[in-house]
């Protein structure tokens, strides 16, 4: 039977009105913009040709071009990731036993690393084009935009409030309509605010993701990552200058045309009886809620969705107010844990056969000595950064005029690449003869600090207005109010910020440990650093070794730290 029966097409055909006609123009030249550079990224390249990269300014606008589609590209794969995670691991408890573990590894797995693994097979599935090249640069931007995404959107399922999943299983719910009725809607707030630090991540990592250098082969990406590693080669501070100036017009163009109108009019999912007194604004949400035709076109997904949950709903006897998943059996958990358990040992016995045959038990132990050095500093700076950033994000989200002020300047500090931090950091240290592994160090948090205050200011943001009102009226004020309000309300998006930035920490440290200025290099003793040198020599049992030690390590770091606030969060600390 045809969904046209149950969703007829309106009567009057949607037609131009004068806001039509007054964003058609920015439509186009968006559409024909993307489409240019598009076009760009499948051209004919044979390994070892030099692509043409200039430092004049005038070149810019196309490299920010470049890098910005790249960039969306990866964020609309990170976010079909971050929903198909975040579903089987909140919802299939076997899947949840594979998966989360899963994703500690790969979020602690550094680009380099990857970039190791993957550039080789995309440029050979794409001989004599440029699309392979592109293919492993989006993959390293993916890597930089995902895990953060799929941590909120999981935590988000998790928590979603008893009374809201109560009243999905009265009005029987299937699966599909809970996921797109009450569970996205739940989580789109948090889901935003980690697609901003998702972009700001990949701006962090944009250096790494267009400028290749793997195993002597260097190969460089028209785009603003790639303009900025020429940039510090040349010393070029004036280059340095002109692409953090691209850098901040082009946040600024797709914090307007994008993010704000979807903050917009994502406040209508907030959790709350009544609305907010402060709701967020966007200029262009609101030219387009006034236009006809385009208001016609961007229904259609949403009409799609509806159409769905004929095909998805589930029959019911009208016997039961829900039909609840019976328990699984015990057998086939306990068979699913056996397979787990020998895959771990077998994983064990590779990796003592790997660290026996390649690297000897004398490297391996070095690297995780080097490995407690970069710990320290991660769990250091880690703690100093919430002291500072949770106060400032719960103040950020409780006023939502202050937060749609600071939106575009946060993305921007949190998109500024730490290697334009490095001629400041080693012309510092080598002036004042410093010492390298304390002073290098703060380089580590300067972009990943960000996951932080991100998702404190999403959970602050998200806190009913009700629950402000009656803390208000009880008079609470100080530590009682942070201790019996705003820290239980804040707790799963901070625990969700802390993993987030933990992972990026020991990602950045491959970058921060290891930093070069021209001709000048400085180094810290640490993971990062170790990594770093591997992969520049291409020594990859090395590289293997550096990144299998950071995966125990972050895994460790998980399991014993972070996975038991996690539990904390579920049980008692949210609303």
């Amino acid at each position: 039977m045809s969904n046209r029966r149950f969703f007829p097409r309106p009567a009057i055909e949607a037609s131009f009105n004068r806001w039509d006609w007054a964003l058609l123009p920015l439509v186009l030249a968006v559409l024909v913009l993307l489409a240019m550079a598009a076009a760009q990224m499948a051209k004919p390249f044979h390994l070892g040709e030099a692509l043409p990269l200039s430092l004049d300014p005038a070149h810019l606008p196309y490299y920010l071009l470049r890098t910005t589609l790249r960039m969306f590209i990866a964020l609309g794969a990170s976010v079909v990731f971050a929903c198909v995670f975040a579903v089987l691991a909140a919802k299939v408890r076997a899947a949840e036993k594979v998966l989360v573990p899963l994703l500690d590894i790969l979020q602690s797995i550094p680009i380099l690393g990857f970039q190791a693994i993957a550039v080789a097979p995309f440029i050979a599935l794409f001989p004599g084009n440029l699309f392979g090249v592109e293919l492993a640069a989006l993959f390293a931007i993916f890597t930089s935009q995902a895990w953060n995404m799929a941590f909120s959107l999981y935590q988000s399922l998790r928590t979603v409030p008893g009374e809201l999943q109560e009243a999905a299983r009265i009005f029987q719910l299937s699966g599909w309509q809970r996921f797109w009725r009450l569970e996205l809607p739940f989580a789109m707030p948090g889901l935003l605010w980690n697609m901003m630090m998702s972009m700001s991540g990949g701006w962090f990592f944009v250096v790494a993701s267009e400028a290749i250098s793997v195993a002597g082969q260097d190969i460089k990406l028209p785009g603003v990552g790639s303009y900025i590693a020429v940039a510090i080669e040349a010393r070029d501070l004036g280059a340095i200058g002109w692409a953090i100036l691209g850098m901040l017009i082009g946040i600024l163009l797709y914090d307007q045309l994008f993010f704000r109108p979807l903050l917009a009019w994502a406040d209508k999912f907030r959790f709350e009886g009544s609305s907010s007194d402060q709701a967020p604004q966007s200029w262009l949400l609101t030219w387009l809620r006034r236009t006809a035709l385009l208001q016609h076109l961007g229904a259609w997904p949403g009409r799609w969705i509806t159409a769905s949950f004929v095909h998805f709903r589930k029959r019911f006897d009208g016997r039961s107010i829900r039909a609840r998943a019976e328990a699984p059996n015990p057998l086939w958990s306990r068979a699913w844990d056996a397979l787990i358990a020998a895959l771990v040992l077998f994983a064990i016995w590779r990796l003592v056969s790997f660290i026996h045959s390649e690297v000897g038990w004398g490297e391996a132990a070095h690297v995780f000595k080097l490995g407690f050095y970069t710990l320290a500093r991660v769990l250091l700076l880690i703690a100093v950064a919430s002291v500072i950033w949770v106060p400032i994000g719960v103040w950020i989200g409780l006023n939502p005029r202050i937060a749609g002020r600071v939106q575009a300047v946060a993305q921007f500090l949190a998109a500024f690449p730490s290697n334009l931090v490095f001629p400041v950091a080693v012309l510092f240290i080598v002036k004042y003869k410093l010492d390298p592994d304390l002073w290098l160090s703060p380089l580590i948090i300067l972009g990943t600090q960000w996951y932080l205050l991100f998702n404190v200011v999403a959970g602050a943001a998200t806190i009913p207005t009700e629950l402000r009102l009656a803390a208000q009226n009880l008079g609470l004020k100080g530590w009682l109010a942070w201790r019996r309000y705003l820290l239980p309300a804040i707790f799963p998006s901070f625990v969700t910020g802390a993993i987030t930035a933990s992972g990026g920490s020991w990602n950045a440290s491959i970058v921060a440990e290891y930093v070069s200025w021209g001709d000048t290099q400085l180094q810290a003793a640490g993971l990062g650093s170790y990594i770093q040198q591997m992969t520049t020599a291409g020594d990859f049992p090395r590289i293997a070794l550096g990144i299998g030690v950071m995966c125990v390590f972050v895994m460790a770091l998980n399991h014993w730290v972070w996975r038991r606030l996690y539990r904390i969060a579920e049980e008692r600390m949210h609303f």
